[in-house]
């Protein structure tokens, strides 16, 4: 079928989803999403609901979510993936969790984190939006993490800001651990990314940026923008040391917000250099 049209509306959008699905769509409607895309739940004739995600690259997020769920830990089911357009089950979402909640969610993150690979990075590249995410094969993590993280792109940098993370960059082998399990990551785990039943208890990992890497990634961006309960670590079974690592492993996603959204996270950057000492 012909590519979508730019700026494609809601109503073209409605018939696209019918053309993939093979069925009746009655409408769409818009769900909360994220900062760089839309996401819809389809309504569909008999009744049941889908979601729907049209965007770049779709193909490869797609791909991420089949290898989230094979490791059992809970992911949509896929339905249709184009470059473009996603469609998927409807997860059961808005709630807020409890410890027990929280104590699952260590738990799936366990089951992902088994997963392992021989080396750090993904078989491509990935983005989040207009920032690149380099995912090239590298054997050592402490290099994958100051190349492909830290010194991704330091153009885009405000210049003090740039050279207080290569200072970060060159003392990356006294802060990290050389070869930790290269373990499976959702590679964009805020707390925006974890839906919760309405009982509190997890439903589903979406919006992954997969790549193999220490688990401990994931774990600090959880911190990030949120307060994750005990119950997480104890489920987990987080390494002490984790404390001593959080701050480095939050900078990068704290460098991708700075790149995308501008000074409102400048504070944040600063901080955690402040923390890093750099």
């Amino acid at each position: 079928m012909p590519a979508p049209p730019a700026r494609e509306t809601e109503a073209q959008l409605t018939a696209r989803v019918a053309h993939v699905l093979g069925c009746c769509v009655a409408g769409l409607r818009p769900l909360g999403g994220g900062d760089l895309s839309t996401v819809y739940a389809a309504l569909l004739a008999g009744g049941d609901t889908l979601v729907v995600k049209p965007g770049p690259d779709m193909a490869t997020e797609a791909d991420m979510l089949r290898v989230i769920r094979k490791t059992g830990c809970p992911a949509p089911q896929v339905l249709h993936a184009g470059p473009d357009l996603m469609v998927m089950e409807h997860m059961p979402a808005g709630g807020t969790p409890g410890p027990e909640g929280w104590a699952e969610l260590g738990h799936a993150l366990r089951l992902l984190h088994a997963d392992t690979a021989p080396d750090y990075g993904w078989h491509r590249d990935h983005a989040f939006g207009p920032a690149p995410i380099p995912n090239g094969r590298v054997a050592e993590w402490p290099l994958f993490w100051a190349e492909n993280r830290l010194l991704a792109w330091p153009e885009a940098l405000p210049r003090k800001i740039a050279a207080r993370v290569e200072t970060i960059a060159h003392r990356i082998d006294d802060l990290l651990p050389a070869t930790p399990p290269a373990a499976l990551l959702h590679g964009d785990l805020w707390s925006g990314n974890v839906l919760w039943t309405a009982e509190g208890r997890l439903s589903a990992l979406i919006d992954p940026a997969s790549y193999h890497g220490h688990g401990e990634v994931d774990l600090a961006m959880l911190h990030l923008f949120g307060q994750p309960d005990d119950a997480l670590h104890i489920a987990y079974g987080t390494d002490p040391d984790f404390l001593r690592r959080r701050a480095v492993y939050q900078l990068w996603p704290a460098l991708v917000h700075l790149r995308l959204f501008g000074r409102a996270y400048l504070g944040m950057v600063t901080d955690l250099l402040d923390r890093l000492k750099a």
